[in-house]
Formats: structure tokens, sequence, C-alpha cells
């Protein structure tokens, strides 16, 4: 028999459920056609097109060619070991979790700079989604959102919210007052102040949070394989059930070699920014 805290859980599940399942379905909707669109431009070129130019656009981001060559070697090895189409269902679901987390956290973090009054609250949520164990997640985006990569990317979002919102919150905190205080004596909005001043200095910090958002995205994603998630983490979880050391090795390989090259890229952006 649940607590009266798990029977809150489950009465706020239904209340949402029932005034708001209108709104669930369109937003599963969306990121549907979004996982549908990025999944097809990912899939649109073949591996051996697909690779040179990675090399190229890596080469444009680092500006190292040893980088460069590495990242493509780096997704040529998944090719090889034929987990091109797994890796790709993984890297599509990392990029649109990474994307929607981004688009929901950096406001977040920018209201939670903004107001003393807010930002308590906040940091209590951010605590709370953070230490809250990753399989629970799986939970109420499997109760909203049934079985499949929607309810995964869901989970995935939550999951990976808390970096860009905390280290968004620091960024904009450790704007020099000085800077603050000219934009203002030059009669600048607060609009013109964030956007001019505030987010190009606080972006140094606020891509070290999108870089943790892209590597909690790819281990939720994994993870996310248990409720249809599909991608690298179901050949994890295959392997796991048949104890096949050989498979886990291989797929357990391409996530590191895709987190790898998610983490160069992103880092070397962020030296490029500052």
């Amino acid at each position: 028999m649940a607590s009266p805290i798990g029977a809150f859980a489950e009465e706020m599940v239904d209340f949402i459920e029932s005034y708001f399942g209108w709104l669930l379905t369109m937003f599963s909707d969306i990121l549907d056609q979004i996982l549908d669109l990025v999944g097809s431009a990912l899939n649109y070129l073949d591996p051996i097109v697909f690779i040179p130019i990675l090399i190229i656009v890596s080469l444009l981001i680092t500006k190292r060619l040893v980088t460069s060559l590495m990242i493509g070697a780096a997704f040529y090895t998944i090719y090889w070991m034929g987990y091109w189409n797994s890796a790709m269902i993984t890297l599509n679901m990392v990029l649109v979790s990474t994307l929607v987390a981004v688009i929901l956290a950096v406001p977040l973090g920018i209201w939670a700079a903004d107001s003393e009054k807010a930002n308590p609250a906040i940091k209590a949520l951010m605590d709370f989604m953070q230490t809250m164990p990753a399989f629970v997640y799986l939970i109420p985006a499997v109760i909203f959102f049934g079985l499949g990569v929607v309810p995964g990317v869901v989970a995935t979002v939550i999951f990976a919210m808390p970096p860009v919102v905390r280290l968004t919150n620091l960024g904009i905190r450790q704007v020099p007052q000085e800077m603050n205080e000219v934009a203002d004596a030059f009669g600048s909005t607060g609009w013109q102040k964030l956007t001019k001043v505030q987010m190009p200095i606080a972006m140094p910090s606020i891509m070290a949070g999108i870089n943790q958002c892209i590597m909690l995205s790819l281990s939720m994603v994994v993870i996310a394989a248990m409720i249809g998630g599909g991608g690298l983490g179901e050949d994890i979880v295959y392997a796991l059930s048949r104890i096949d050391v050989a498979i886990g090795f291989e797929a357990g390989l391409a996530v590191v070699l895709i987190a790898m090259t998610l983490d160069r890229l992103t880092q070397s952006f962020k030296e490029n920014r500052t």
C-alpha cells in the first residue's frame, strides 16, 4: 500500500492526464516530427560521404586537423563495427534532447539570476532533479507518452536540464557589476543588457553547462532503451540480457566514441568563443 506521498503522486498524475492530456499529445506529436526531421537529416547521406563531411565540419569548429581526423576515425570505427544505424538513432535522440533542454533551461537560468525570489525555488528544484535516480524519470514518461522514442527524449530532457540552468545562472551572476552599470548608464533596456552584455560574458559558463547536458543526455538515452528508445542502448540491454560480452563491449565503445566526439566539438566551440 502506498504512503500518503505516493498516493499524492498518483493523484497528480491522474490530474495531469485528465486536464492536460491534450497538451501532452500535442507536445508528443511536435517532438515526434522533430525527431523524424533530424533522423532523416542524419540518415540522408551514406556513411562513406557523411564521415568526410564530419571531418571538414570538425576542422572548422576545432581548428585542429589531428582532432578532426580522430573524430572521423571514431565514426568510421562505429560504421566498421556495424552499429551505424543504432548510433544515428542515439545521436538523433541526444541532439533533440539537448536542443529542447537548452531551450527550456537557459530562460530558467536567466530568471534565477534575475530574481532573488525565484532563485531559491529554482535551485531547490534543480537539486531535486539532479538527485533523483535516472530510472525514476522513465515512470512518468511512460505513463504520459507510452513506450518509444518520445518518452525516452522527455525523460532525457528532464534529467539533463539542471547543469544548463545552474551554469546559466552562475554565468550571468558573475558578470561584473561595472558592466551592468555601464549598460544602464547608456540607457540600455533589460533585453539589450541581457543580449549585448550579460549573455556574451556568460557564454563560456553556458557552454560548459551545454557540454554537461550533452553528456548526461547520452547516458540517459542509453537507459531510455528500457522503454523502447532504441539505438545503442537497445544493443546494450540485449547484451545484458544475454550476457553477451562482445555486443556489450562494441555498443559501449560506440557510445564512448560518440561522447568523446561531442565533448571535443563543444569544448572547442567554447574555447573559440572565449
